[in-house]
């Protein structure tokens, strides 16, 4: 039977298994928190906040089980980041020689793991902090970051130009979103009508689905060189490792000035954006539990699904502006200008109707990141596609991670008396990227053709490169 070339596929329902749990899995960490902190049960209610209902003693066991939930994430992203980075670097470089599906059923079996650890924990009421340690197992087949990695490098592959380059990742995002986004929607109602276990083993079953379409259908885009290829001319075949190791090295070494100064500023501004988005996105749920707004599970799962909407609206925003002209630059600009305005009407948010409508002010907070991979990815030969995204993946996951560490132990410090300080503090980081942008704009740097790994030869022709104010393809 001939292979498909759609990864999309496969995106659509590891987003969905993954939100489908992704918001219970802080409820129900908060919940047996709750259970072993005051040896009662965990209040339910029916009505739209649990606050209009709880007692003074209610209140301050709400503040100890945020800072626990909030140091029991610390540990859990902690002890799986350096395994999942390792993993992530060297399996998406590899896949430049071994091939992208390898990226991508790795995290797959690490996912199922996981879930099916959660699903075990949750059945037969298992010690808590075995989720740790079935996060660090998961962590060893890879994560997310390696993922991903291996589905944009997957595209990548496919795609012929620029455009459709950023159209289609732009696409993938756009699927994350409206998948996630039905599953948020699914868990609250889920989790009221069947518990906690139900959701976990619809999960592992999409998983399963989401494997077997990988493994046996998924077309491999890399057409691996034959065993003894290397033995033909006499000259040994260099290792997985070495390969990764080269591959990175060379993404660097052997570009250009112009390559290295353009690829070091745009890494530094997805870095930095990637840093304050994800570290405030992170700790929403918990503040949604928190006072004064007490979420039931049923609000949880909705303002999940609001928030999923704006990789729909990102999608289309970055699809607007790309057919209207817009520069590249400025599409990036709109989206770190979205988060921070957002950020700080979070930083202010006390009523269940503001936490829905400082969505609003979000709505185009995705479209810097498909944006900046596509630009990085027009300025890397073929060849290394692997190595960029691989690298990118890593840096991804160490920034997610750290992010979430760092503002995990913030937000436990700081709960008691501001909760809303970490959001605030996601939105004042939000000016580290703006001031790369501004540097990349004040500077004119330029973005050389895919593959130009060394300065242009002077000829007697003058040097192509293209001022960036007037139609610099860095822009556009």
């Amino acid at each position: 039977m001939t292979g498909l070339f759609l990864v999309e596929p496969v995106v659509a329902l590891y987003a969905f298994s993954s939100f489908l749990i992704y918001p219970l899995v802080q409820q129900y960490v908060y919940r047996r928190l709750w259970e072993q902190l005051t040896n009662t049960t965990y209040p339910v209610y029916d009505n739209t906040s649990r606050c209009a209902n709880s007692s003074s003693s209610e209140s301050s066991f709400h503040k100890e089980v945020q800072k626990e939930a909030s140091l029991f994430s610390l540990y859990s992203e902690l002890f799986s980041t350096v395994p999942s980075l390792i993993v992530t670097l060297m399996l998406v470089a590899y896949s430049d020689r071994g091939g992208r599906k390898i990226t991508i059923i790795m995290p797959l079996i690490g996912t199922l793991l996981y879930t099916l650890t959660f699903l075990a924990v949750s059945f037969f009421e298992l010690n808590l902090y075995l989720l740790i340690g079935s996060s660090i197992l998961s962590s060893l087949f890879g994560g997310l970051g390696t993922f991903l990695g291996g589905c944009f490098a997957y595209i990548a592959d496919l795609c012929k130009d620029d455009k459709q380059k950023t159209l289609r990742m732009a696409g993938v995002d756009m699927m994350i979103g409206l998948l996630s986004g039905l599953a948020a929607i699914s868990t609250g109602y889920f989790l009221r009508a069947a518990g906690f276990n139900w959701p976990f083993v619809t999960s592992a079953l999409c998983q399963c689905v989401i494997l077997l379409y990988a493994v046996f259908i998924l077309e491999e885009t890399v057409k691996k060189p034959p065993r003894d290829a290397g033995a033909v001319d006499g000259s040994p075949q260099p290792s997985a490792l070495k390969q990764m190791l080269y591959g990175v090295y060379q993404m660097f070494a052997g570009a250009s000035h112009r390559c290295k100064t353009v690829l070091v500023l745009l890494m530094l501004i997805f870095t930095s954006f990637t840093f304050a988005y994800m570290g405030g996105a992170s700790l929403v749920t918990l503040f949604e539990l928190n006072e004064p707004l007490c979420w039931t599970e049923i609000l949880i799962g909705y303002g999940s699904a609001l928030s999923t909407t704006v990789f729909l609206t990102s999608f289309v925003g970055v699809s607007a502006f790309t057919y209207c002209g817009v520069p590249k630059l400025f599409i990036v600009l709109i989206g770190i200008l979205s988060v921070l305005s957002g950020m700080i009407l979070l930083g202010f948010t006390k009523t269940t109707l503001s936490m829905f409508l400082v969505r609003v002010p979000m709505l185009f907070a995705i479209m810097p990141f498909p944006v900046l991979r596509a630009m990085m990815s027009k300025i890397i030969s073929k060849s290394e596609q692997g190595a960029l995204f691989a690298f990118l993946s890593f840096v991804e996951s160490l920034t997610n991670n750290v992010s979430s560490a760092v503002f995990n132990s913030i937000y436990a410090a700081t709960v008691a008396w501001y909760p809303g300080f970490v959001f605030l503090l996601s939105a004042g980081l939000c000016a580290i990227p703006l001031f790369f942008l501004g540097v990349v704009v004040l500077t004119g740097v330029d973005v050389p053709a895919q593959g130009d790994k060394t300065e242009p030869v002077h000829s007697g022709e003058e040097d192509p490169v293209e001022d960036v104010n007037e139609n610099s393809p860095l822009l556009h």
